[in-house]
């Protein structure tokens, strides 16, 4: 007993240490939320920790609307965009864990006629594979096609046996929205209930995620809405519309408050259990946090992390000794991260309002470390370095460019770059003169409202000047055959989609 006494003595004082709220939070969250605004310029943020079965903190800060100065509050909407793959995730969990399927079922099972662009992977393909991010397409690969597009659900996915694969099928990362979408779709051919509906029902409403929406289409108010913000490619604060995610919305389209991501936070914590009740059984959770598809086993010099994989809609990872779940979202204008360690019983969410900035990233590192003992190191600072140094080079290169506009004439007579061109995946864009003649208008047809400026550099160069700057400002060339305009070679940002798209000029 007299070795005993001391031991358990020491196991008590641990626990009570351990569960204490760190410094971090208690003293210098809000000021540390405060500075990193001003720094990334962030118009508004909202937060919210869980911790041990209850809100620890919940907070809004800045503006939902620079004009209008309303203040952000722990129920203003932000659009979490990825982060809804967890919940597309989890609904087809749930259904696998009751059989109604299984997540190993070939997807041509639900639709016969669906195609990839390798035969023998369109055989193989299956719903765990669409929610795992693994068919071996690029990041983003088509989603410059998909994002904000008149396309339907059901003409993405007719369109998708057009991404040809840069990688294997199942041994390579490669993120991939119309998979989500294309998994998605599978819950109205089991339930006879859409997406949204499905959603609704069996996660939202049982969480009491009373002011969570599937699509803006939902909105009463958009007010309640926050604005979108970007400082991308000019360095200063420009409003973007929002985004209409429906077409894609089991990859996006939920749109939420960090006082309803509580909710979610608090049933992923609890094995499943909402306010004492079970929503769903621990095991449907458990299979959304298996590894399918591994994303790198090298420790990150940055953050204190060595193995990081792919599950249902969940990043798994480990950070500091503690296996972690997470994922961000990005929307136009908009960015957010959530993220849960069960060992901790700890969750939060970060939710912003400009989507060109690390500050979320770094709150979710800073809260992380404050909870697992990590020494103090500023984060947002430190990202905030890099990304200066990096955004300083990109607005050279755009001052440059803009610098060598300078009236002068390309080697053809503009009306010789006017016509219809057209690219097999996205379809076609019209090139006319603009207004006053002096510049080239660009028309992207799969898109209501996405048109852009082409002007004159030198060297067969244009600048090519997007009206919504989220799709950013690019140097880009003509191909030429003597006297003929053959095709135009078109970028967008990269939060967009990296690869460019050529269109062919018809005839």
């Amino acid at each position: 007993m007299r070795q005993l006494l001391p031991l358990l003595l020491l196991v008590h004082l641990s626990q009570s240490i351990f569960s204490q709220t760190p410094a971090f939070i208690t003293d210098s969250l809000d000021s540390y939320i405060q500075q990193g605004m001003k720094d990334w310029n962030v118009p508004g943020l909202a937060i919210v920790i869980v911790k041990d079965g209850q809100v620890a903190f919940i907070k809004g800060y800045g503006v939902t609307d620079t004009a209008t100065r309303q203040p952000v509050d722990e129920n203003t909407l932000f659009m979490i965009a990825s982060n809804t793959k967890l919940f597309t995730g989890t609904a087809l969990s749930q259904l696998a864990y009751n059989k109604k399927l299984s997540l190993d079922d070939k997807f041509t099972k639900y639709y016969p006629e669906f195609k990839l662009y390798e035969p023998a992977t369109t055989g193989l393909l299956t719903v765990r594979d669409l929610l795992s991010h693994r068919i071996g397409t690029k990041t983003f690969q088509g989603d410059f096609t998909f994002w904000n597009s008149l396309l339907t659900s059901q003409q993405i996915m007719q369109k998708m046996k057009l991404l040809k694969p840069e990688a294997g099928f199942r041994n390579h990362y490669g993120y991939c929205n119309s998979c989500f979408l294309a998994a998605g779709e599978v819950i109205p051919k089991i339930t006879g209930q859409s997406w949204h509906k499905y959603i609704q029902d069996s996660i939202l409403t049982p969480l009491q995620m009373n002011h969570t929406y599937t699509s803006i289409h939902n909105l009463s108010d958009t007010r309640l809405l926050s604005k979108p913000y970007t400082t991308s490619f000019t360095g200063k604060l420009n409003q973007v519309p929002w985004d209409d995610w429906d077409n894609l919305a089991p990859a996006a389209s939920l749109i939420s408050s960090v006082s309803d991501m509580s909710h979610w936070l608090l049933f992923q914590l609890d094995s499943g259990r909402y306010e004492g009740k079970r929503v769903m059984p621990f095991g449907v959770l458990q299979a959304t946090r298996d590894i399918n598809t591994p994303i790198t086993s090298r420790r990150s010099a940055v953050v204190p992390t060595h193995i990081v994989g792919y599950g249902l809609g969940l990043i798994v990872g480990d950070y500091n000794g503690r296996q972690i779940y997470w994922h961000t979202g990005g929307a136009a204008g908009m960015v957010s991260v959530v993220c849960f360690v069960p060992e901790e019983r700890l969750g939060m969410a970060v939710l912003t309002n400009n989507d060109n900035q690390s500050l979320y990233g770094a709150l979710r590192a800073q809260v992380l470390d404050a909870y697992t003992g990590m020494p103090y190191q500023n984060r947002s600072k430190k990202y905030l370095a890099d990304f200066n140094n990096t955004m300083a080079d990109t607005l050279k290169t755009i001052h440059g460019w803009q610098a060598r506009v300078k009236g002068t004439a390309p080697s053809l007579p503009l009306s010789a770059y006017v016509g219809h061109y057209t690219n097999g995946l996205y379809g076609s864009l019209d090139i006319d003169l603009s207004a006053d003649k002096k510049d080239l208008r660009i028309k992207f047809n799969s898109h209501e409202h996405l048109t852009a400026t082409l002007s004159y550099m030198d060297s067969n160069e244009w600048l090519l000047q997007y009206d919504n700057i989220e799709y950013g400002i690019f140097s880009v060339k003509f191909k030429l055959s003597g006297s003929k305009v053959v095709s135009i070679e078109t970028k967008e940002s990269d939060f967009v989609e990296e690869d460019p798209y050529v269109f062919v000029k018809q005839q």
